[in-house]
Formats: C-alpha cells, sequence, structure tokens
C-alpha cells in the first residue's frame, strides 16, 4: 500500500463494518477496489471465488480484472475464481443456475431493446392500436417499474392516470409473451435474480455463501432493483465495501437514484464514510472550476477536489456567430494546439450534450483530413433493419438458431402472436427440437386453429423455399433481394416509423449489407457458397466492429457528455454552452438543473491539462434562427480562471500569423 494515500489506505483496510468511499473525480477509486481485492485475498485469507466486485460496463469490469491479476501476479498470488462482472452478467449467472424455478426452459434467450421493442409493438399493435412512439414509452415505463421491482399487477394497481393503466395492461401480456418466448429483457437480469431470492431461500442462502464480500463501483447509477440485489446479497453479515460520487450522478433519466447513497446510512447504522478528495488527473485551476460548478447543488456528503499538480493555464471559453462556425473554430484551435506541443490526436476530445451537435464538427474534420472516432455511436450491425435481415439470413442457414427465429416470425407481422409462440414453444420444449422443426410436426397441428396453423406452416413452407433457391440458382444477393421484396420489407418499415423518408434510410442501410455481402462473395473467388458461410462472415464483421469502437488507433474522440463519464484526455473542448443546450431546454422547463450541473461538472473533470468552452451567439433550430445565450454554468465558475474571447477580443499579431499560416499548410496537405 505504499502508494496509496491516507485515505485510500484507510479505505482498503477498512472491514469491521460496512464502508462507502465517496470517491471524487479522478481520486483513484479504482486503484482502491483492486488494492481492496488483493488486501482480502493476501491478508484477510479469503478465497478469491468468495469476493465479487461488481461495476456497471464491460470495459470497466475487464479492466479492474486484469490490474487485480497484475497486482496478485506480481506477489507471486493468483485470483482465479475471483467474480469481476457487470450488473447485469452477475444477475444472468445467477439466472443460468436457478432458471428453471422461474419457470424458464434451458437455452433461454435475452432480449435486447430493440427486441423487447419489437414484442410490445406486436402487442400493442393487435390489441392496443399504438403507434411506434406510443410503443416506445410504453417500453420505457415497464422499464422504470421492472427497475422499481414493480410486477404487473403491482403497477396496476398504482397507476396513476390513464397511460399507465394501458401501459399495465400491455405490461401483463409482455410478460406472458416473454415467457411463452422463454426470453428476458435486459431489466430481468436484476429483476429476476432479485426474486429468486426473495422467493427461495435455498437460493439466497447459496449466493450468501458464495459472494462473502461485495465490492460495488459507481454505487450513484444504481437503480432501486439493483440496490435490493445488493442488499439481498450482502444479508446481515454486512461484508459490503460501496464507491461511488453524488456528483457524478448523471442516469436519472434510466433509474439511477444517487439517493442510494443516502439510504446506505439508513440501512447500516454502522456506516463508515471514506473521502478521497486528493484528485491525480488535472491541474488545479480546472479543479477549481469544477468545484465552484457543483457548489451550487445541495450535497449528501460535502467534498473538495483538490491536486498537486500545478496550477495550469485560464480555462478558454471561446464565443463564435453560430454552429457553423463553432465547428471549425474548435477544429482549428485543436489542430493549432497540436502543431504547437507534442501531442498526438488521441490527447484530444469533443464533448457536447447531445448527439446532434457532431455533424457539423465531423464535416469539418472530414475535411481538414483528421482522424476521429464517436464513442458511442451505433455499430451499422446493432441496427435493428440490419439486425432483422440478420437473423433471416442465420435462420436460413441454421433452422435450430430459435432466437433468430423468434426476430423474424412476426416481422413484418404475419397475425402469429405471443399465444401461438407460447404453444410452440411449450412444444419444441416437450419434444427437445427447435421452434423452426416444431412448425412442422403433425402434433403441433392438432393444438392450433385452423386459420393459424396455415399461417405458420405457409411461414415456415417459404423459408424453406428461400434456402431451395439459393441451392438452385447459386445467386445468394439475388435471392436476398426477391425474399425482402416478398415480405414487402419497405411497406413494415414505414409501417413501425410512420415516416416514408426514415424508412427509406434504413433500406439504404438494407442496400449497403447486400452490397457488402455481393463484395465478400466476390473477394472469396467463389470459395464461400454456402448461405451459412456468409451468415458467420458477417457475424464476426459485427464482432470486429465492435472490437474496433474498443481499440481506436491515433483519433480525436467525439462523444456526449454522457459517454465521456469515466475517461479522460489531456485536452477537452465542450461544445454548446449556452442555455437550452447546457443546461438543456426540458431540464429548465422541469426545473431539473441539478442534474444538468453534474453533467457539466462530469465534462469539466475529464480534462487534464486543458479545458476550452465554445458557445455561439445564434443557432438554427427547426430552420429558424435564434439568439443563444452563454449557458449559467458559466457564471458560477471564478472569474478569475475563465478568459473569454470572441471576434472582437484583441489577437496577438504572432498568435494570429501562426493560425493563419497553420490553417493554410493544412489545406496545401489536403490538395496535394
Amino acid at each position: 500500500m505504499q502508494d496509496l494515500n491516507t485515505p485510500q489506505r484507510e479505505a482498503v483496510k477498512h472491514l469491521g463494518s460496512p464502508l462507502l468511499v465517496l470517491a471524487g473525480a479522478g481520486s483513484g477509486k479504482t486503484r482502491v477496489i483492486t488494492r481492496k481485492i488483493a488486501y482480502l485475498i493476501e491478508q484477510c485469507d479469503m478465497m478469491p471465488r468468495n469476493i465479487a466486485a461488481v461495476t456497471f460496463t464491460n470495459k470497466a469490469a475487464r479492466e479492474m480484472k486484469s490490474r487485480v491479476a497484475e497486482l496478485m501476479n506480481q506477489r507471486g498470488s493468483n485470483s482465479r475464481g475471483l467474480l469481476v462482472s457487470t450488473f447485469h452478467n452477475l444477475g444472468l449467472t445467477i439466472l443460468r443456475r436457478d432458471f428453471a424455478l422461474l419457470g424458464y426452459r434451458p437455452g433461454f434467450s435475452i432480449f435486447d431493446a430493440q427486441d423487447s421493442l419489437a414484442v410490445l409493438r406486436d402487442i400493442m399493435g393487435q390489441d392496443f392500436a399504438a403507434d411506434s412512439d406510443h410503443a416506445s414509452r410504453c417500453q420505457w415505463q415497464i422499464s422504470e417499474w421492472k427497475n422499481d421491482l414493480k410486477l404487473p399487477d403491482q403497477a396496476a394497481s398504482q397507476a396513476e392516470d390513464a397511460d399507465q393503466v394501458a401501459a399495465a395492461a400491455v405490461y401483463v401480456e409482455y410478460e406472458k409473451a416473454l415467457l411463452a418466448y422463454n426470453a428476458v429483457d435486459f431489466d430481468d437480469l436484476i429483476t429476476k435474480p432479485v426474486m429468486l431470492f426473495q422467493q427461495h431461500e435455498k437460493v439466497l442462502s447459496y449466493w450468501q455463501n458464495r459472494i462473502r464480500y461485495l465490492l460495488v463501483d459507481e454505487y450513484q447509477d444504481t437503480n432501486g432493483s439493483q440496490y435490493a440485489l445488493v442488499t439481498l446479497l450482502v444479508g446481515k453479515r454486512g461484508a459490503l465495501t460501496v464507491v461511488g460520487d453524488d456528483d457524478q450522478s448523471v442516469y436519472s433519466w434510466r433509474g439511477a437514484r444517487p439517493e442510494n447513497l443516502l439510504q446506505l446510512q439508513a440501512d447500516y447504522t454502522d456506516l463508515k464514510v471514506v473521502k478521497l478528495e486528493q484528485n491525480y488527473r488535472s491541474v488545479s485551476r480546472i479543479l477549481r472550476a469544477a468545484n465552484a460548478l457543483i457548489s451550487h447543488n445541495p450535497h449528501i456528503f460535502e467534498k473538495k477536489l483538490w491536486s498537486d499538480m500545478g496550477e495550469g493555464d485560464p480555462i478558454r471559453v471561446i464565443g463564435c456567430r453560430n454552429e457553423d462556425h463553432e465547428a471549425e473554430k474548435v477544429v482549428t484551435e485543436l489542430l493549432f494546439h497540436k502543431m504547437k506541443r507534442p501531442t498526438e490526436y488521441k490527447d484530444y476530445a469533443i464533448l457536447y450534450r447531445g448527439n446532434h451537435q457532431s455533424r457539423p464538427i465531423e464535416r469539418i474534420l472530414r475535411e481538414m483530413d483528421v482522424p476521429y472516432f464517436i464513442t458511442g455511436g451505433q455499430s451499422f450491425f446493432a441496427r435493428s433493419e440490419i439486425k432483422d435481415i440478420m437473423a433471416y439470413l442465420r435462420l436460413v442457414a441454421n433452422q435450430d438458431d430459435d432466437n433468430a427465429f423468434l426476430r423474424v416470425i412476426n416481422t413484418p407481422r404475419r397475425g402469429i402472436g405471443p399465444k401461438t409462440l407460447q404453444i410452440l414453444g411449450n412444444y419444441a420444449g416437450e419434444r427437445e427440437i427447435s421452434l423452426f422443426s416444431a412448425c412442422f410436426e403433425m402434433g403441433l397441428t392438432t393444438q392450433l386453429s385452423t386459420a393459424v396453423k396455415t399461417k405458420v406452416i405457409e411461414f415456415s413452407h417459404w423459408l424453406v423455399d428461400i434456402a431451395d433457391r439459393v441451392a438452385r440458382t447459386g445467386d445468394l444477393v439475388d435471392t436476398l433481394r426477391d425474399m425482402i421484396e416478398e415480405i414487402n420489407y419497405r411497406g413494415w418499415l414505414e409501417e413501425v416509423t410512420g415516416d416514408p423518408m426514415q424508412a427509406e434510410r434504413r433500406m439504404e442501410n438494407i442496400t449497403e449489407l447486400l452490397a457488402w455481402v455481393e463484395r465478400l462473395l466476390k473477394r472469396e473467388e467463389g470459395d464461400m457458397k454456402e448461405i451459412g458461410d456468409i451468415a458467420a462472415r458477417l457475424t464476426l464483421m459485427d464482432i470486429m466492429e465492435r472490437q474496433a469502437e474498443e481499440n481506436q488507433d491515433d483519433a480525436v474522440s467525439l462523444m456526449t457528455l454522457h459517454a465521456a463519464k469515466g475517461l479522460e484526455f489531456p485536452h477537452v473542448f465542450i461544445m454548446g454552452m449556452e442555455e437550452e443546450i447546457l443546461p438543456h431546454k426540458t431540464s429548465i422547463e422541469e426545473e431539473n438543473v441539478e442534474e444538468e450541473r453534474r453533467l457539466a461538472y462530469v465534462g469539466v473533470t475529464r480534462a487534464q491539462r486543458s479545458l476550452t468552452f465554445m458557445m455561439a451567439k445564434s443557432r438554427k433550430r427547426y430552420g429558424e434562427k435564434v439568439s443563444c445565450e452563454p449557458s449559467r454554468f458559466l457564471m458560477e465558475m471564478p472569474e478569475q480562471d475563465l478568459a473569454w474571447e470572441t471576434e472582437k477580443t484583441p489577437v496577438d499579431p504572432v498568435k494570429r500569423k501562426e493560425r493563419g499560416n497553420m490553417h493554410l499548410s493544412k489545406i496545401r496537405e489536403m490538395l496535394k
């Protein structure tokens, strides 16, 4: 523990009661968690398999596990058996052991948000005549109920208005449909384990004995069901360390409750609190601005960040004419800064409140030939229309792919609803065959009405015909085009989006997918004849694309302030520091500026060496030019630490000439 400061060391060694580590931004919280795990194993003789550490992202979990392994290896020990995972992976591990107690069969599926929305649209399209937006609102409401551990009957009895009454009715049918699909949604990965623990004492006892010490990262981001999961696992033993920062709670819109930090004191009267206030990331001027900004919020616990990394340069506030000028200016300033210092592109981040703000910046970066990467951008293969066509492709290639079957059976809608799928699922489970194979069995047809039986058989034979056409003609791409035409997928997109233009854009993505398949076939020079080979290759491309998102080369990072949480960069630009952007207009109208202030605080504390705020005098909104006011957050920071610059601000002649020369040289490089 030689490289730990006094509060960090105190947090690592405390074991007598539950512990809350109040960790300010950049204060070394991951170091505390990893050292505490090593301390429990080496000094307290605890088996690694009896320790669990939980966080919110796969990336954070991987980093934590690798740090512990490296630390233990250096000391000749090992961490084999240690459980380090996200909340949802932990929930999945629990479910996999005892899923049958909740009525699930082996091989249950996990539905992502798009899969769940498709189920809801199907349910609501049959009985509730809802549009796509209504289905999305209903999905959000059901997710909120699940995060609060409210079952369908509780949601119905506590509904506060007509919308909630309708959503509660859908909730009942949605749960029936998931069980029929032998599937759980993302929220269920927390709520179902909680139900297991509450209803089956032996299961709870097993996991309490399995996990004898629990560490939780980013505790301020936990919701109601995650809090319940933690308290059930910990039980009366109280062997718990949580690390959190109420000033960085920016996810209330997805159920996070910063008040869970306060609830700990109520649930554990012997709770020990340790504050980590020394920052190892940023210069003092940046921390002074962050402290002043967040001091305008009420606090559960008071803390103040400090650093011994020097004063740092003034924080620049650059005013621009409009959003296009703002984009040009931020790129020019970034390039000028890079030219003057021995930096790389990956040392820079451009942060913004909403994804739409990135478009003009991307255009300028491309024009200036600057490499960039958008963190959190949607993968090509993650788009719902691509997932639909890929599912068809997978199912034609592998009839035992039940996940693909469930995705396409009613996309587009064929009148094969959850009740039919429940019968199909039960029959397939009894016969231990795939859903697709079950469609051809005589035994199933006795359980279905004539009309439904006809639809199921027509769908099954049609898919067989698609596979036969590929084998007969050898032309996969043309057959896929015919298939898309036969199911009238364009009409389906227009129906679910309610917008012909959006449907057209999504059809263009499918055209790109087919062009990709065509290129693959040509590149392999005829060696790739089987449709399964193509499906496997495209799936691998999807995996590689996701990995590429995590392993970027030298490139400027573009991301929202939400996506920036947990990251750090030597030099940071924050765009749109204006009223109704940051803080957001909706938050102002709903009087929820406190979370917007925390979001700005997160942005400020990402910067290590330099920080620049950008703002525009006017912007286009819905086609009209509107005037903009500087963000109130700028006024809440120390005046002496901000250097305001507008077009009217006098500029040193030498600096003006340097910037002009840099800009021209960049254009010359592009022309070459």
